[in-house]
């Protein structure tokens, strides 16, 4: 597992090209954060690292978006699972998972079973009065998005976990298994 601190929108970009120079077919990366914590901005930087056409946007409407490689490499699909009810409609979505780089934006708890391997990005964003420690899972458990005051264009510091999943990360310093103490043991 791997932790850092985002200072702002073109670290995030950063970030995110960093990721898409490793990213390679077959590849999966579940995000989950609070409306506006920069999911689709680290989307956009994976894209311009893997050398896709642009420009990358929400697919919110559209629910999934494929931009060919310019380079050679793997398509990106980008996909906002915000709307989907359950894995039945990801399915319906016949996405291409075998030969494309797959980004999927509330993917969490929809994906078991589409691959042995993906990586979980974590993004938590402060949130009004916090003191910069949002919980991210918190907040999309519900789904609501973001409480009446809060500034979703607000170029703030988020929080960001990587973790990687099965034996495409084992190798990785994102690997899940990375955060345990000797022994097995937290």
């Amino acid at each position: 597992m791997t932790r850092r601190t985002i200072a702002d929108t073109e670290a995030m970009e950063e970030l995110g090209r960093e990721l898409g120079r490793q990213l390679r077919a077959g590849d999966l990366v579940v995000l989950t954060g609070p409306l506006g914590a920069g999911k689709t901005t680290l989307t956009r930087g994976i894209g311009e690292g893997l050398g896709v056409r642009g420009p990358v946007q929400s697919p919110t409407f559209v629910l999934a978006r494929t931009h060919p490689s310019l380079v050679g490499g793997a398509p990106l699909v980008h996909v906002d699972a915000y709307r989907l009810s359950g894995a039945a409609e990801l399915e319906d979505l016949d996405l291409d998972f075998d030969h494309s780089a797959v980004v999927v934006e509330w993917g969490a708890g929809l994906l078991e079973g589409v691959s042995d391997s993906w990586l979980e990005v974590v993004i938590a964003r402060p949130r009004g009065g916090d003191d910069g420690d949002a919980d991210a899972a918190g907040a999309t458990a519900g789904g609501t998005g973001p409480d009446g005051g809060d500034d979703l264009d607000a170029d703030e510091p988020r929080t960001v976990e990587l973790l990687g999943h099965g034996p495409r990360w084992a190798a990785t310093p994102y690997a899940a298994a990375a955060r345990l103490g000797p022994g097995g043991a937290n």
